[in-house]
């Protein structure tokens, strides 16, 4: 009798795994975009997206890879979607030296200023192979 709810309870977290980790996959949806770092040179990144490292001691850290823009507005966090983003035009903060300034002009064609959440690099993959540029290093970000 035990083996079996052992069984049982051990198929389901499975089946309810596997399920969540399915759909997970499914509804991910990829970027392409053109960029123009500080230096001219424009690039095309396929399955663009955002990285950053969240620092946990002095030898370890943990990568994110995420789907949206965090950006400051007042105290508050925002998180912009990537499939919401038109284009993002990066310039130095002048209120913060080293951070950079996004307008960021959506689909809708609405457009604001924000300051990056945390220090953050596009990733993906060139005609060259796969690419990763600070957001300090970029001087336009166009979604296509």
């Amino acid at each position: 009798m035990f083996k079996r709810l052992c069984l049982s309870v051990l198929i389901a977290g499975l089946a309810l795994g596997g399920s969540t980790a399915l759909a997970e996959d499914q509804g991910q949806q990829t970027f392409n975009a053109h960029v123009t770092d500080v230096e001219g040179i424009e690039t095309t990144i396929e399955n663009a997206k955002l990285y950053w490292e969240e620092k946990l001691d002095e030898t370890s850290f943990v990568p994110h890879e995420i789907r949206h823009v965090p950006v400051k507005r007042g105290k508050a966090t925002v998180k912009i979607k990537l499939q919401n983003i038109k284009r993002i035009d990066v310039a130095p903060d002048a209120k913060t030296p080293g951070t950079p300034l996004l307008t960021i002009t959506l689909t809708n064609g609405k457009s604001g200023e924000f300051p990056v959440a945390r220090e953050m690099s596009l990733i993906g993959m060139s005609d060259f192979g796969d690419i990763k540029v600070p957001f300090t290093e970029l001087k336009r970000i166009e979604f296509q």
